[in-house]
């Protein structure tokens, strides 16, 4: 009787949204509620027909209004609006930011619509297609009918390129060899024209750099038959004569302080500097003339070439010191052969700006703190365009709930970066070829965090290396010099009787001395938003303390500990990849999944990864079931009765994690997810104070499982994201115990206390 009421119920209100949208039309008018498109052939395959369907009903108009799950929300909130009265209030809101005017049958042009297919289908190849239409009447709503019977496609026997032996007919002709016109391929007029931008494309690279692909004409001969056409391309005989003629490029001026509000005449060039072929005019010599020479791929005396052209404005747009960039090409009539001077007009960023930043946090952990910095910046350091960026910030993290006040936290830092761009290597002249300007990057951090009821730690760090792409998808970061220091003070009684119970706590304020090198490498084509698969992928490579392990002869198993300047430092091997990938399921909605492997080997010196290395499991970026860092390792659990005072972080040297979420948008910036998340961390060597936490060939038997559903608000500028999991399995439990499906109790309280997490951050998770 109860689903019973509930169906009722549902199909009384789509009954009612739906007379509450017609009931509103302006007299004798009805509802366009859309369009279909019927294909009637028997030379077409069922997936042809299927795409040209989808094809042709996209191109039909109007678009009727807008529905989610049947009901047409927004129109049916401008119908309830009504007519508002003042220019603000809740109606006019309701009415004319959220509401839709209705989509009228009046408004539909068959004839319209029936030539726009028609001409579609022809454009396709389909030469002898015909259409008619006709509309469907329901009550107040009305539909339109298309049946399109398509024929046989037309494909392609032949393609000549009919050109002369000049020299843009030569150009022309070599292009051939790289057509997109096949033979057997079907004739299609969108084709035909990337052939003709493809040519052009070729032509910009050889110097025609008035060419036009106008300038090219394709005539069919669709009368050979059998459903076959030749194609044959040449040149427009109007095409103008400048085009005709390959450019070299001549003088090549650059203005960097350019202002678009104060421009001076091009032949002020009194105060040019030749430099490596090109004219500086830097009146105020506000920029060494190497800055430019590392981003120009021009020469004079070359021909005019497009790739040059792009590479040489997105590079000295990635210098980072300009906010425009812009040029332009001025034929010189009286050179002997055709020549092009190139005018290059950089408006640079103010040299030196301030920002200050807020940001809050919450974690579910049951931490919730904020941030502020203060960033200063200097985009024209040494007049070399370095960057230099000072940063000081200051946090503080306080407990919402729960019973472990010890978690409190406060952080204060500072950090110095220089970002130079060029590859900085003694006595090696090294550059990249491509759009993005390489970067050699040195900095110095400092760091205090106060657990005033536990510890405080010191982090010092030193960092020089290098950042640079191969190209858009691929980013590569080289650290030579990786060094950080971080040492415990101020230990609390209260810590040092917990270490007493539980030595493993220890390794928290363990002293750290890292020294050593990094490289990450960076994939991903995400940029592609056409695509239906996008991934993307993440490497790493980090070393410490091996050649020095080695000259010294470290081994922890036997106490042969080394130091430098009297600290030990760690000694250890770590790789690790992150690998997503993005599946379109539907216009709004995708399938994301990951997974994540880590493993760090320790050696010599350490028996572990040192504690700012180690992975862990747990949190609102990782298995959203479990609170932040407290899975693992292995099926290790530590007794928390025995750590009231605080939540330790659990840590190991291996990670294996697995993520799977499927997103779609719910409506306009709502979108809503569902999600499962497995994955836990081990140590590489046994610790006999964390028994289970060794990795061991069962370790898909030690998998914490957690699922969930979560809502994404995505306002444009960020996405707040709210996630609320609970675990399915627990990898501490007795094997064969550890799947909890059976205790998933949503009723009780003390289940829900016990298991459900709440995470609420910003971005997504994966």
């Amino acid at each position: 009787m109860t689903k019973f009421k509930y169906y009722f119920f549902l199909c009384s209100l789509l009954v009612l949204a739906s007379c509450s949208n017609t009931r509103y039309l302006p007299k004798d008018e009805k509802l366009y509620i859309g369009s279909e498109v019927k294909i009637v052939s028997d030379s077409i395959t069922n997936s042809q027909r299927k795409v040209l369907r989808s094809d042709l009903k996209a191109l039909t108009r109007p678009k009727p209004n807008s529905s989610f799950l049947g009901l047409r929300l927004k129109l049916l909130a401008y119908n309830i609006a009504g007519t508002p009265k003042k220019s603000k209030g809740v109606r006019n809101w309701l009415k004319y930011k959220i509401g839709e005017p209705p989509v009228l049958a009046s408004a539909v042009d068959l004839d319209l619509n029936q030539s726009i297919l028609q001409n579609r289908l022809e454009n396709k190849g389909f030469f002898n297609a015909s259409v008619v239409s006709d509309t469907v009447s329901r009550k107040l709503k009305v539909k339109a009918k298309y049946t399109a019977r398509p024929g046989t496609q037309y494909t392609i026997k032949t393609i000549a390129f009919t050109v002369d032996s000049t020299q843009l007919g030569k150009a022309v002709a070599a292009t051939l060899s790289k057509s997109l016109l096949k033979p057997n391929d079907p004739f299609n007029l969108d084709v035909i024209k990337g052939e003709r931008t493809r040519i052009d494309q070729a032509l910009k690279e050889e110097g025609f750099f008035y060419f036009s692909p106008d300038y090219l004409l394709i005539k069919v001969d669709s009368t050979i038959g059998k459903h076959e056409v030749d194609l044959y391309l040449t040149i427009k005989p109007e095409t103008p004569s400048l085009a005709k003629n390959p450019f070299v490029i001549g003088n090549i001026f650059i203005y960097p302080n350019y202002n678009l509000t104060q421009a001076k005449a091009d032949s002020n060039k009194n105060s040019a500097v030749l430099f490596d072929g090109f004219y500086v005019i830097d009146k105020d010599k506000a920029f060494k003339p190497g800055v430019f020479s590392r981003s120009m791929f021009f020469k004079s005396g070359e021909f005019y070439n497009r790739k040059a052209h792009n590479l040489s404005l997105s590079r000295l747009m990635s210098i980072g010191s300009f906010k425009l960039v812009t040029n332009r090409f001025n034929r010189d009539e009286n050179a002997a052969i055709p020549t092009l001077d190139a005018f290059y007009y950089l408006t640079p960023l103010p040299r030196k700006s301030i920002r200050f930043e807020v940001l809050g946090t919450t974690k579910s952990n049951d931490l919730t703190g904020s941030e502020l910095s203060l960033n200063w910046r200097n985009r024209n350091t040494f007049r070399a365009a370095g960057q230099f960026m000072i940063k000081l910030y200051g946090g503080f993290e306080f407990q919402v709930s729960g019973s472990k006040p010890g978690n409190n936290a406060y952080r204060l830092g500072a950090e110095a970066t220089l970002s130079l761009p060029q590859f900085l290597v003694p006595f090696f002249h090294l550059n990249t070829s491509n759009a993005f300007v390489p970067r050699t990057k040195f900095t110095l951090g400092y760091e205090i965090l106060k657990k005033p009821l536990l510890y405080t730690l010191t982090s010092s760090r030193i960092l020089a290396g290098y950042n640079w792409k191969g190209n858009i998808y691929k980013e590569h970061e080289l650290n030579i010099i990786n060094i950080n220091l971080v040492q415990p003070a101020n230990i609390s009684d209260k810590y040092k009787d917990s270490i007493a119970r539980m030595p493993g706590l220890a390794r928290t304020i363990e002293r750290q001395f890292i020294i050593g090198s990094t490289y990450s490498f960076t994939y991903t084509n995400q940029l592609e938003v056409t695509r239906r698969n996008n991934i993307y992928f993440k490497g790493n490579i980090d070393l410490s303390g091996n050649i020095l392990g080695l000259i010294q002869h470290a081994n922890y198993k036997t106490g042969d500990s080394a130091t430098i300047f009297g600290v030990r430092y760690s000694q250890y091997a770590k790789i690790d990849g992150d690998f997503r990938y993005y599946l379109k399921t539907g216009p709004q909605s995708k399938l994301a999944t990951r997974i994540f492997v880590g493993v760090g080997i320790p050696n010599g010196n350490s028996s572990e990864l040192p504690f700012t290395k180690q992975y862990f499991a747990g949190g609102s970026n990782s298995i959203r079931a479990f609170l932040a860092r407290s899975v693992g390792p292995g099926t290790y659990r530590l007794n928390n009765s025995n750590t009231n005072s605080f939540n330790p972080d659990q840590s190991g040297d291996i990670q294996l994690e697995i993520n799977m979420e499927y997103r779609t948008k719910l409506y306009r910036f709502i979108h809503g997810a569902v999600f499962i998340d497995a994955g836990n961390v081990w140590l590489y060597n046994q610790n006999a104070n964390k028994p289970g936490a060794k990795f061991s060939k069962a370790f898909l038997k030690e998998l914490a499982v957690g699922t969930g559903i979560g809502l994404r608000f995505d306002l444009s500028f960020l996405v707040l994201r709210t996630d609320l999991a609970f675990p399915i399995r627990k990898p501490w439990l007795a094997n064969g115990n550890r799947w909890v499906f059976d205790q998933i109790d949503f009723g009780s309280k003390q289940w829900r206390r016990e298991n459900l997490v709440f995470n609420l951050a910003i971005g997504y998770p994966f």
